[in-house]
C-alpha cells in the first residue's frame, strides 16, 4: 500500500477544536486524504485506539497514526492525553517520541494529574527525567510533581 501525503486543510464548516475536522481519512486505495473528515463515531474510535497504543506503548503504531493527521496532545473523555498514558504505563520509548512530536508535557486530565506526578507515583525515573527534560512544570496539578515526589520520597529526581 503506498501512502500520498497531502497538504492538511481544515474542512469547510470546521469548528476549531473539532478532532474529527483534524483527521485524515485512509481511502481503501491507500491514498491519504483529507478533504472527507471523519464523523464523530470514527473520529472517537480512532482516538480509542490510539489511546490504547498509547497505554500498550506500541509507539511504532502511534507515530503513524499522529503521521496521518492525529493530534499529538488529542485526549480521550476524562482528559488524558496520549503522553499522560505513555508516562502512566511507563513506556519511555513511547514518552520520548511524544515528546519529539510536540506534546505537551503540562495537560492535566480530568482529575487535574499531570504526566509527570503519574510517572512519579509509579516510580518511573526515566520518563520523570525526559518530562523533566521537556520543561514539565513541577507545581501542576493535584497532587504538583513535588507534592507527588515528597509522598512518595523521590525528591531526589526532581534536582537538576
Amino acid at each position: 500500500m503506498t501512502v500520498a501525503r497531502t497538504r492538511r486543510r481544515e474542512p469547510e464548516g470546521a469548528r476549531p477544536g473539532n478532532q474529527a475536522a483534524r483527521l485524515s481519512r485512509v481511502t481503501y486505495s491507500g491514498t491519504v486524504t483529507n478533504d472527507m473528515p471523519l464523523n464523530e463515531e470514527q473520529t472517537q474510535r480512532v482516538i480509542d485506539i490510539a489511546m490504547d497504543l498509547s497505554r500498550e506503548g506500541k509507539a511504532g503504531e502511534l507515530a503513524e497514526f499522529l503521521d496521518h493527521g492525529l493530534p499529538v496532545d488529542v485526549a480521550d473523555g476524562d482528559r488524558n492525553t496520549l503522553l499522560m498514558l505513555a508516562a502512566y504505563h511507563g513506556h519511555e520509548e513511547t514518552v520520548g517520541m511524544l515528546l519529539e512530536r510536540g506534546a505537551d508535557p503540562d495537560i492535566r486530565n480530568a482529575r487535574d494529574q499531570s504526566p509527570i506526578a503519574g510517572a512519579l507515583f509509579k516510580g518511573e525515573d526515566a520518563i520523570v527525567a525526559r518530562l523533566l527534560a521537556a520543561g514539565a512544570d513541577l507545581d501542576a496539578g493535584t497532587p504538583s510533581a513535588r507534592d507527588a515526589a515528597r509522598m512518595f520520597g523521590r525528591e531526589h529526581l526532581l534536582e537538576q
